[in-house]
């Protein structure tokens, strides 16, 4: 990204860079998210979005207006430095600091209140016509430990439009904790300058053998202020000189005068400008991580984890579930080995064909699908049924099957997989929500298919086998084919041979008309043994099917659950990765920003105004 030419003004060209930020910022806020981002994470970046917006709008003018803002508990004299400052225009303007106040605007008077920031408007304005601050904003803010707390969220409320924060402390509370504690939030956001007031109390040794300024430094070396700039000031007596009461002499080393012609001479346009463009950049810096703490994570290492992880209980799942269906079809055997032998005997022809179709319909007299499960469309009347309807049975077992356990397993299912993924450092809420869409999957009709699909096998490796097994099918078939209609001729040849007698062999031989019978006879001894063989070969009982059954159950069920929650994981951070990517882009532009800002910054003498960019 190339945000402005290199020859060009450095403010003012900045401007066009940073509201292209904003739009970029907005519109990524504004799309939904999948991963989880937290409310303090929104509300940084909706306060970074309107930063950005604000110093666009800052820039835009030929000279931009620094604002000065000053900060510090009750008690330390930031009003008093204030009307100091002023040289009585502000106490001319009789203004007082009662416990609860309104911010006060300390600005030339050639401004037009509508260049001033919003967030100034509620404030008091009090105008002056110094020339040296004329493109100066000071402002007074009320006291960060003040027992009301409106008073911190007014505070909080401007320093995003502060350029130098002025901290100004007294003997007594230079060090407070909460004032402290909002300097270490912001320190490394803006510019900070340092008052010690009330120098003519402040020279003594503290308990640590220092003196308050002595500690005060001492302590912002420690937080990355090599040369902090550091006042010490007695503003009462400037004040009392202002209005012509006595006043005091000042103390040894006091720097009011210092003070006043660093905010007049020592802040010039190219500070000014110094001082801008190094508060973009501390915006643009914060702006970079809060969007990375914003980014969802790179999660396709940890998805593989979980899929790894998720290979066992559904695999233990599987199992379970086929053993719940294949228990379900129990009460049903009879009709399952019914429908065996139907298409079993389908292979043979002739007379074997016949007599198996009058065996099954012995064996299996009474027993009807629509006795067991009524909504097959048969009355009970009715035999068993040549054929059945696989789809509704399967159906009706898987339906069972849900209703009893399969249901509830399916929940535990999830939690279980919930606390593996944790395990793995998979975010839960994340697979939580995809798992609860899975869940929502009509997982019946998933089983009830399986169960249909496994039954179609099963009955096809039974009744169209393949390798040995075909060819022995082939025999048995061939020889049940064949043998009995050849029996029954040769019994028929026979009779008919010893009846006619052409020969006069068998004249000796009582004939009787129940001879007819022998051939038939035979014929039936002859089905018997080979029904007989065709049992001990070729078997379609459910005992002798079930074990096959189940393992084939088994893994079409494993399959299916593989396919489907072993692709959550990834599809989470395949979504997330795009995510990122859209966040990458935005921070890449940030940096592309930050660095042109880098090269083109005017450092200039206003170093000492900053800590060093570290963490803490």
């Amino acid at each position: 990204m190339n945000p402005v030419a290199d020859n060009a003004p450095l403010l003012r060209t900045l401007s066009p860079a940073l509201r292209g930020l904003e739009r970029g910022l907005r519109n990524w806020l504004s799309r939904s998210h999948r991963y989880p981002m937290s409310t303090m994470n929104r509300f940084d970046l909706e306060g970074l979005a309107n930063d950005l917006h604000r110093q666009a709008e800052a820039l835009e003018v030929e000279q931009p207006l620094l604002v000065v803002m000053l900060m510090g508990g009750t008690g330390v004299g930031k009003s008093t430095l204030l009307n100091a400052l002023g040289g009585g225009n502000i106490a001319s303007a009789s203004f007082q600091r009662p416990t609860t106040r309104d911010p006060v605007v300390y600005y030339h008077e050639s401004i037009r209140p509508d260049r001033l920031a919003v967030e100034l408007k509620s404030c008091r304005f009090v105008a002056h016509d110094r020339p040296a601050l004329a493109q100066k904003i000071l402002v007074d803010t009320p006291d960060v430990d003040s027992n009301d707390t409106t008073n911190r969220e007014k505070l909080l409320k401007l320093l995003p439009i502060a350029d130098i924060v002025l901290y100004v402390g007294s003997q007594e509370k230079y060090h407070d904790k909460i004032v402290w504690e909002l300097f270490l939030q912001q320190r490394k956001r803006r510019a900070f300058a340092f008052v010690l007031n009330k120098w003519d109390r402040s020279q003594h040794v503290g308990a640590a053998g220092l003196r308050p300024d002595q500690d005060l430094l001492r302590d912002l070396e420690a937080q990355g202020f090599k040369s902090p700039l550091l006042f010490r000031t007695c503003a009462q007596v400037h004040v009392d000189r202002a209005a012509g009461r006595p006043a005091a002499t000042l103390p040894d080393g006091e720097q009011f005068g210092d003070l006043v012609n660093w905010l007049e001479a020592g802040l010039s346009r190219l500070e000014v400008e110094a001082i801008k463009a190094r508060g973009v950049s501390s915006m643009l810096e914060h702006l970079r991580q809060a969007l990375d703490r914003a980014a969802p994570p790179n999660l396709s290492e940890v998805a593989g984890r979980v899929r790894t992880a998720w290979t066992r209980p559904l695999c233990e799942e599987a199992t379970a579930i086929a053993e719940v269906l294949v228990n379900t079809l129990e009460p049903y055997q009879r009709e399952i080995e019914h429908h065996f032998a139907l298409e079993g005997r389908r292979r043979f022809r002739g007379l074997m064909a016949g007599y198996l179709h009058l065996i099954t319909q012995a064996q299996f007299f009474g027993s009807s699908l629509q006795s067991r499960i009524p909504f097959f469309g048969q009355s009970a009347s009715q035999p068993t049924p040549i054929a059945w309807n696989l789809a509704m049975f399967t159906n009706a077992c898987s339906d069972v099957a849900a209703s009893r356990q399969l249901d509830a397993r399916g929940k535990a299912l999830m939690n279980r997989l919930l606390v593996d993924g944790d395990g793995q450092g998979f975010p839960v809420p994340l697979l939580a929500e995809s798992l609860e869409a899975l869940a929502k999957i009509d997982w019946r009709q998933r089983w009830s298919r399986g169960l249909m699909d496994v039954l179609d096998s099963v009955e096809k490796q039974w009744t169209r086998p393949t390798g040995s097994r075909k060819l022995v099918q082939s025999a048995v078939v061939f020889l049940a084919d064949w043998i009995p209609p050849a029996t029954l001729l040769a019994g028929l040849f026979v009779f008919l041979y010893r009846y006619f007698d052409p020969f006069n062999r068998y004249e000796n031989v009582t004939r009787s008309w129940t001879d007819i019978f022998l051939p038939f006879i035979a014929l039936l001894v002859v089905l018997i043994i080979l029904h007989m063989l065709i049992n001990l070969l070729l078997p379609l009982r459910w005992g002798a099917i079930r074990d096959e059954f189940r393992k084939q159950l088994d893994a079409r069920l494993r399959q299916e659950l593989e396919a489907v929650y072993l692709e959550a994981p990834g599809d989470v951070a395949a979504k997330l990765a795009e995510e990122r990517l859209a966040a990458d882009k935005l921070m890449g532009e940030v940096r592309d920003v930050y660095a042109w800002l880098s090269q083109r910054e005017q450092a200039v003498a206003v170093n000492s105004l900053y800590g060093n960019q570290r963490d803490g």
